[in-house]
């Protein structure tokens, strides 16, 4: 069985890219279109473009995160495997309908999973061990990830197998592809470690890792976040103008943490779930 390792950008999952060798490194990359969000060096576009093969306008995830998976291609040796599925806006429109939230958070699944799924099923197609960077910490998302295992101990995923008779329409069924693997939890690694190991390393990392915007995240931690992405925060408070119900977070809209909300002195950022490799599966 061959071995991939899910790369996210954050620390944790570079570790085990750096320290637990695979076949295969994968890296999912979120998109949109909106020219306001404009990665600034049009090299850089230009090259992630060639790596993807679809337009590059920008990302709402930190920029820095580019930069990490460039850096961690330099320090590792090897290339990692650059996917896109669709486009943020195109997800909104076309899969969801509504704005994703804690209760229907299907944004991972089509910007994250999906488009590494049809990469997989492109290049390998026969199951594979997918090696994932939960921490020992966190023992219980790994056994929620184990639970959606099929009786062999594999994630499935509903993907398209073919067409109909007639070639109209799509042929769907659910795909075993991947056996999750939790190297971290095997070995007993904190996250002490991992930013130890990090230090004085030529890999350039983002302040926090995932879409900087993330519902999960609590709205002080958003406000901190548009005052240092302004652009990608207006983004988020964009997409809930004009809709009559539906937000990222209930009871708040994206503006109002932008321009009533005080920052607080302190906050806590305790969603960790975007710094294993899925962006929490």
């Amino acid at each position: 069985m061959l071995s991939v390792t899910s790369i996210s950008g954050g620390k944790t999952s570079a570790f085990v890219g750096a320290n637990y060798p695979s076949d295969h490194l994968l890296f999912a990359l979120v998109r949109v279109e909106d020219p306001e969000c404009m990665f600034p060096d049009k090299k850089i576009r230009q090259l992630v473009e060639d790596r993807i093969h679809k337009p590059f306008v920008g990302t709402v995830e930190d920029d820095t995160i580019i930069y990490t998976i460039l850096d961690l291609e330099q320090y590792y040796g090897r290339p990692i495997n650059w996917v896109s599925g669709m486009t943020y806006e195109q997800v909104l429109k076309e899969k969801g309908g509504w704005l994703p939230n804690k209760l229907h958070r299907y944004c991972t699944y089509f910007l994250k999973i999906e488009p590494m799924f049809y990469w997989w099923q492109k290049n390998i197609s026969d199951p594979v061990l997918m090696q994932i960077g939960f921490r020992a910490n966190e023992i219980s998302r790994a056994n929620d990830t184990l639970a959606k295992t099929n009786t062999q101990g594999l994630l499935e995923f509903k993907g398209i197998i073919g067409k109909s008779k007639n070639g109209k329409r799509n042929r769907w069924d659910l795909i075993p592809w991947q056996k999750p693997a939790f190297p971290l939890i095997e070995d007993n690694v904190y996250k002490d470690e991992i930013i130890s190991y990090w230090k004085n390393k030529p890999v350039r990392f983002a302040e926090y890792n995932n879409c900087v915007g993330c519902f999960h995240r609590n709205p002080y931690f958003l406000k901190y976040m548009f005052g240092k992405h302004q652009n990608k925060m207006n983004w988020f408070a964009k997409q809930e103008m004009g809709r009559k119900k539906g937000t990222w977070k209930t009871g708040v809209r994206y503006e109002s943490i932008d321009k009533i909300l005080e920052q607080g002195n302190l906050f806590v950022d305790e969603f960790q779930g975007c710094d294993d490799g899925f962006c929490e599966v």
